[in-house]
């Protein structure tokens, strides 16, 4: 029988020739190209921050990152795709407050949990939704759209990423909170919802100013206020919607990178000094503001903390709308 001290040398043994090959691991990586999963189809929020993220990722660890838009079932498909991926940080997706706080309450059977199942890396930005209408709208404010809803009680609309989505719960308690009767129009992500809203066909929609950026820019798109508690940095101009006739009224938006359970450490701790490299750089401070968002980045602990939280939060959200899931 061998003795404790027998039992404990090996076992340091064993701890001292596995460090190597774990350095040796993370100075590897990544030898090989990154996809980055957006659950999504192009031209929303989600999957305009992750091309750009991803373009300069690429440059900062020398190798093609690529994306890979999976959309589907709110979101669920692509963020399980990557939950049951190789943990090897060659399959990394960007999550949101829709897909990691929203869908684990609409959903009664997620075949993932974001808590367990996938590892989060870290956070990357954080802003406000917009309320945004049609330029061709007679609404140049959200109290004038307030009075133009109650005016006419359920024939304006409004457009959203999908049931249950987090533009669909924003713009539920909007809906309750200004006491207003406007119908929800549900798209399979933000991008054709959008497309609807600059021709006309929906009235109004919250998102991301990430997505609105350009049809705002080119005066297709009016944005009238934004969903947090005190005017955005990146829009000091957009008074808040709680100081534009609906007191109390805050719902902010986030967005993080994320990867599958099991990722070595040392890896997690490359992507994640990288990544908050590049999102705190000037330059892409600068971008991330002119989409309405702030860099906001922190440690894997910070990130499943953060995401705990918003996870109960939102799903009190989903239990008071009574918000069900396609």
């Amino acid at each position: 029988m061998r003795s404790k001290w027998q039992v404990l040398g090996m076992v340091m043994v064993v701890t001292l020739l596995a460090f190597p090959a774990r350095l040796a691991t993370a100075q590897a990586y990544p030898s090989k190209a990154i996809r980055l999963v957006v659950p999504f189809p192009p031209g929303g929020s989600n999957d305009v921050i992750a091309r750009i993220l991803g373009r300069k990722m690429g440059e900062s660890l020398g190798v093609s990152v690529v994306i890979d838009n999976r959309p589907g079932v709110g979101g669920v498909l692509g963020s399980d795709l990557v939950a049951k991926s190789a943990p090897d940080g060659y399959t990394l997706m960007i999550g949101a407050t829709s897909t990691m706080a929203v869908n684990p309450s609409l959903y009664t059977k997620m075949p993932f949990d974001p808590l367990k199942d996938l590892t989060p890396i870290t956070q990357i930005a954080s802003g406000p939704f917009v309320l945004a209408v049609p330029a061709s709208l007679p609404a140049k404010t959200v109290e004038e759209f307030i009075a133009l809803a109650k005016a006419k009680p359920g024939q304006l609309n409004f457009g959203s990423s999908g049931n249950g989505t987090s533009l669909h719960l924003t713009a539920e308690l909007f809906k309750s909170m200004a006491k207003v009767d406007i119908v929800h129009v549900p798209y399979k992500g933000a991008g054709p919802a959008l497309t609807d809203l600059v021709g006309g066909r929906i009235h109004m929609i919250f998102s991301d100013m990430a997505a609105l950026a350009p049809f705002v820019k080119s005066g297709q798109l009016r944005a009238l206020g934004v969903t947090s508690a005190r005017r955005s940095a990146a829009l000091p101009d957009l008074p808040t919607i709680s100081d534009s006739g609906v007191p109390g009224y805050v719902a902010t938006s986030w967005y993080g990178i994320l990867g599958p359970a099991g990722i070595p450490s040392e890896i997690v701790a490359k992507l994640g000094a990288e990544i908050s490299k590049i999102v705190h750089a000037p330059e892409m401070r600068d971008r991330f503001l002119g989409l309405g968002i702030v860099p906001v980045t922190g440690t894997p602990d910070d990130f499943r903390a953060f995401m705990r939280g918003e996870i109960a939060k939102w799903g009190g959200v989903v239990k008071a709308s009574g918000a069900k899931a396609d």
